[in-house]
């Protein structure tokens, strides 16, 4: 079985068009062998009500409306907790990734544990590129992220992503950051513990103007970054009481 988790904020306008592309791209790939798990939290707009009637009309189909902001890390695993699938993925609410690259992405799951979309790879395709100061700042955050943990990847940051549900239960319970790291933290933690992680060329298309403000979130994101690797050095105690002390505030 199949499960598919997408965590949404403000996405109602959108994910309808993902939601209706999606059932009907696996119920014709994997009949009812599959699930679609949606994550609305901290939403201002209709994507709760959005949610509920899809629920109420396809029983492949399952929900949990969360009211606070959990970023969307947070989201995914909540998410990871109600997947019931061998294999799970996830995908971002917008449509960014179509259904077709997905299965793409899992049907190779088996022979890696890990399978993860990438807009960087010889062979892959943005049909709509993200402005350029965007793709400048992804540049630069992937150079951090090679540089800090070693990772290979070229695009950690590709919303589509699957693995097998053994994987995703050995780690979840170890992951600290739910905001602009936690794909970083996510495929550190599965590679550290010798999970094999294929990085393929996928399509994809950016569909919506960005909201964030990156005067504050590049300072945001590498100080997510040096948190993780701290709390992943022999200074973990000290920063995990430092971590304590702020969310008692």
């Amino acid at each position: 079985m199949l499960s598919i988790i997408i965590p949404a904020r403000n996405a109602g306008a959108e994910m309808i068009k993902t939601l209706d592309e999606y059932i009907a791209f696996f119920t014709s790939k994997c009949g009812q062998e599959f699930e679609i798990i949606l994550i609305p939290n901290n939403c201002s707009d209709n994507t709760a009500d959005v949610v509920k009637t899809y629920c109420g009309s396809y029983p492949m189909l399952k929900s949990k409306v969360i009211e606070e902001s959990i970023g969307k890390g947070g989201a995914l695993i909540e998410g990871f907790r109600l997947a019931k699938g061998d294999i799970v993925s996830f995908v971002d609410a917008d449509g960014a990734t179509g259904p077709e690259e997905l299965f793409k992405l899992v049907r190779q799951v088996g022979e890696h544990e890990v399978v993860i979309g990438s807009r960087w790879l010889p062979g892959s395709c943005i049909l709509v590129k993200q402005s350029l100061i965007r793709r400048v700042v992804s540049r630069g955050f992937n150079l951090i992220v090679r540089f800090l943990f070693g990772l290979p990847f070229r695009d950690t940051q590709c919303g589509a992503k699957a693995f097998t549900q053994k994987a995703l239960v050995d780690v979840v319970g170890d992951l600290k950051t739910t905001k602009f790291a936690f794909d970083v933290e996510l495929l550190y933690k599965l590679r550290k513990r010798g999970y094999q992680i294929l990085e393929m060329p996928t399509v994809w298309e950016n569909k919506r103007q960005s909201t964030l403000n990156l005067w504050t979130a590049v300072p945001e994101m590498f100080a997510a970054l040096v948190k993780i690797r701290l709390l992943d050095s022999p200074l973990k105690r000290l920063i995990s009481g430092s971590c304590s002390s702020e969310e008692s505030q």
